[in-house]
């Protein structure tokens, strides 16, 4: 079947194929009369207009490149489908990748992206502290992992972590345990750092906190074998609750509790970072801190389209997270009182 081209539409219409363009690309030099007849002939003859010729001759994509580490973990899944939504309430497609949180498959994805001529990148960096290039010409936004030098936008990592540990204190625990995300990631050495910024203003915490922090990958098989070291301690040495710097971490931690034969939180509270919809979902339902996912995602499709320059930001702009309450965390245990021996004699 021969494909409607626009000098078909233009020869129906019996109009120039500049006026259909014109038409298209919603032209104010058109008249009413003439812009009704064309879109019905566009309609009636189901042409549909070539969009990477048309963003050859307008310079403009309508395409969003977003380049992620990998999909496995939700919070990169839930940024793209945040930034998607906004950038279709602007007319705008998205085009996302992958860099398997590989310093030389970024660099490959960028130039990908950077050849297809899109509008603009939004890049959640690989970790570790590396040399980024930009590809030039193309706007870009880094996102979440800022780095040294790229302005770019990310929730306040440090003062959400220290949220999470002041709660912990408030309901009376003093040894935290703290399972640390990766040292080469800069949202994890953030949220330590808050962890440590809450202990801080209690000594008492801070002495018998120290030595519970343990690193480990993102994900739920690392932290479990993190957890199972912190809960495997004799019991007065053990944490009374940990702070797990992502909700996988937080799952991975439960499991191990659970193992062990830790109830939670009757014997073992738990606070998470993320604050994803897979916090909902495990059981006890995570107390965890939020995260503003949708409005990061936002502001960085915003600042593409609206021709914000990243370079133009004299600071990273941060959003504040919110702790939200679930049932993983409850003051700490009292161990019963010790029972009066009575006196045989």
């Amino acid at each position: 079947m021969k494909k409607i081209s626009i000098k078909d539409v233009a020869r129906e219409a019996q109009v120039a194929t500049g006026t259909v363009s014109r038409v298209i690309n919603d032209h104010p030099s058109v008249t009413e009369e003439i812009r009704v007849r064309v879109r019905r002939v566009i309609e009636r003859l189901g042409y549909e207009p070539d969009p990477l010729a048309r963003s050859m001759r307008s310079k403009i994509s309508r395409l969003i490149g977003i380049v992620i580490p990998d999909l496995l973990n939700p919070f990169f899944a839930e940024l793209v489908q945040h930034a998607e939504q906004a950038a279709t309430s602007r007319g705008h497609n998205v085009i996302f990748m992958t860099s398997f949180d590989d310093v030389g498959k970024e660099a490959d994805r960028l130039a990908q992206l950077a050849s297809r001529k899109v509008d603009g990148i939004i890049l959640v960096p690989s970790n570790g502290f590396h040399a980024l290039k930009a590809p030039k010409g193309v706007p870009m936004v880094v996102v979440d992992r800022l780095l040294p030098g790229y302005p770019g936008i990310s929730a306040d990592h440090r003062g959400g972590a220290k949220l999470a540990v002041d709660y912990l204190l408030k309901l009376g625990h003093r040894r935290i345990g703290c399972i640390a995300g990766p040292s080469n990631s800069v949202p994890a050495k953030d949220r330590l750092e808050g962890f440590r910024d809450a202990l801080s203003a209690c000594p008492e915490a801070a002495k018998a906190s120290t030595p519970l922090i343990v690193e480990a990958a993102f994900d739920y098989h690392s932290a479990r074998l993190a957890s199972t070291y912190l809960l495997a301690m004799a019991r007065d040495e053990r944490p009374t609750a940990i702070f797990t710097s992502s909700d996988q971490q937080a799952i991975g931690c439960i499991r191990a509790a659970n193992d062990l034969g830790i109830p939670v939180p009757a014997a073992l509270s738990i606070v998470s970072f993320d604050r994803v919809q897979l916090a909902d979902i495990v059981t006890p339902r995570l107390t965890a801190v939020r995260q503003p996912i949708g409005d990061i995602a936002s502001a960085a499709v915003a600042t593409l389209l609206d021709g914000l320059k990243p370079h133009a930001f004299e600071a990273p702009m941060h959003f504040q997270c919110e702790l939200v309450e679930g049932e993983s965390t409850a003051p700490p245990q009292v161990p019963p009182p010790l029972t009066a021996r009575k006196d045989p004699g």
